[in-house]
């Protein structure tokens, strides 16, 4: 099997809206050869549970208004840890930073095909780990303030 069109539309509008809210490390995985529930997989992340809840409602919003898709389940809303949107087509993650390290999605499904996205989507890839590493240089600073 391969991904249809209105799976790759589908992806690419939510890759693009999770891109708008600056999420981090976007990527897709065809699992059309080894799920036969859906085609493809999104995944995004985010360094809080506020901007994974904002990326969430842009994807959801972009879907419903460009091409007309509702998710025929939500799960995670609450927590805002890992939500997942599922259109039946694709299936959406998106995770906390702290989740995405833990889960690790991505060695699960290394053995499938990555997506093409847009540019913007791409270019997300490293901002969790850029990320992290401004979030320690900040706490170092603050600790060593702090012994002075």
């Amino acid at each position: 099997m391969t991904v249809t069109d209105r799976s790759h539309e589908l992806i690419n509008t939510a890759a693009q809206a999770a891109a708008d809210k600056l999420a981090h490390d976007i990527v897709a995985y065809d699992v059309s050869d080894v799920l036969s529930i859906t085609d493809a997989f999104l995944l995004a992340s985010a360094p809080n549970d506020r901007q994974v809840k904002a990326i969430v409602d842009a994807i959801e919003e972009s879907l419903s208004k460009e091409l007309g898709a509702k998710p025929v389940r939500r799960e995670g809303d609450r927590e805002a840890r890992w939500v997942l949107l599922d259109y039946v087509d694709i299936v959406v993650h998106v995770q906390h930073s702290e989740e995405r390290v833990f889960y690790a999605l991505e060695r699960l499904w290394k053995d499938c095909p990555e997506l093409d996205l847009p540019e913007e989507a791409k270019a997300t890839r490293g901002k969790a780990e850029e990320h992290a590493k401004l979030r320690a240089a900040e706490e170092e600073a603050e600790l060593d303030g702090d012994w002075r």
